[in-house]
């Protein structure tokens, strides 16, 4: 018997079908196509030091169309490139070489140039984290960037044509890690205005109090709306707004005045999908890092998915006949000084504790 197609498999194939039977519709063809959003998530975590200028060339390089990143503020408000509220001791050493023993005080409470100074070109070896990216490249040297370093060094590179899809990570039950969601918003809008990149943002974020202000404060930025099934046991990350009294997540989105939901991609079915797409709803699943999830989504007709692998994700979409963003190759480098016959030895690092 002859399985029934889905819609999605059924809008992929009809877009295949009339990109082939008309020159004239191939410059159309090559826009729709591109409307999947391949996104490179916190740069190329699975490739390369997550959250870092070089994760973000190296997912430039393989090509995509938006780079997912994370923020915090500093103490003294700037927006920062990091994914938790507190330093990772996984991750981070300090201008010793030492691993961070302990996350300490959170960003939020930290300088700029305290911030400035840690090592985080390197996942601690002796760490789960470092068993859970294996494939990662080690980058030392790599320092926890500002957002408007990100601007720069991604016009810098030419790359026009890429989006960025911001997180702003607040957790409503640790108030002393973040700024109130006003103050927070306002320091990254004024980051996105100040470098020209208003029309390239979609901001992101769990705690749906950031979504509510962003529409206040800049009301034609687009939105997505993170879910996961801790942030949905109660009003506590939706801005008031009750899980129970909606049918279900879509429609809490909905009501919430979304566009878009990132879900994680396993919480995500065909017939979710259907009814996000009955109310509208661009649908980009968060973190899928096997190409067998990558290709089974698509089929199913997804807007985009966010991975911390964006060449599986283009080596599937190649194989579907997908369009692909374009490529953006950082400058190539001057040939470095022959190294010293005898190296000296790497610094010693000590062991950060196994993080939950």
């Amino acid at each position: 018997m002859t399985r029934p197609s889905t819609p999605g498999v059924q809008r992929l194939t009809w877009i295949r079908w009339s990109c082939t039977t008309a020159l004239g519709l191939s410059l159309w063809c090559t826009g729709a196509a591109l409307a999947f959003d391949a996104q490179g998530h916190r740069g190329a975590r699975g490739l390369a030091p997550e959250n870092t200028l070089g994760a973000f060339e190296r997912a430039l390089a393989i090509g995509v169309t938006t780079l997912e990143l994370d923020v915090v503020l500093s103490a003294d408000g700037v927006p920062v490139i990091t994914h938790d509220t507190t330093p990772n001791p996984d991750i981070t050493r300090d201008a010793a070489g030492r691993w961070l023993q302990a996350r300490g005080k959170p960003f939020h409470q930290l300088t700029l140039a305290e911030i400035g100074a840690w090592d985080v070109g390197r996942i601690n070896p002796s760490s789960r984290y470092a068993r859970d990216f294996a494939e990662q490249v080690s980058q030392d040297g790599q320092h926890i960037p500002t957002l408007a370093s990100l601007f720069d060094r991604v016009h810098q590179l030419g790359a026009r044509h890429v989006r960025f899809n911001i997180e702003l990570k607040i957790n409503p039950h640790k108030p002393d890690e973040s700024p109130n969601p006003e103050t927070f918003v306002r320091a990254v809008l004024d980051v996105i205005k100040a470098k020209g990149m208003a029309s390239r943002v979609t901001l992101q974020s769990f705690d749906w109090r950031i979504q509510k202000v962003a529409r206040e404060l800049s009301p034609g930025m687009p939105l997505s709306y993170l879910s996961a099934k801790s942030t949905l046991r109660g009003n506590d990350w939706t801005a008031g707004l009750r899980p129970g009294d909606f049918e279900d997540v879509p429609a809490l989105v909905a009501a919430a005045g979304g566009k878009i939901w990132s879900p994680n991609f396993n919480d995500l079915d065909q017939h979710v999908l259907q009814r996000a797409r009955a109310l509208e709803l661009r649908v980009i699943p968060w973190t899928v890092n096997e190409p067998q999830d990558m290709a089974r989504l698509i089929d199913w007709g997804v807007d985009g998915l966010i991975t911390d692998y964006p060449d599986r994700l283009r080596a599937v979409m190649q194989q579907r006949g997908m369009g692909l963003p374009p490529q953006v190759m950082p400058p190539v480098a001057k040939a470095a000084a022959p190294a010293p016959e005898s190296p000296p030895a790497p610094a010693p690092f000590g062991v950060a504790p196994e993080l939950p």
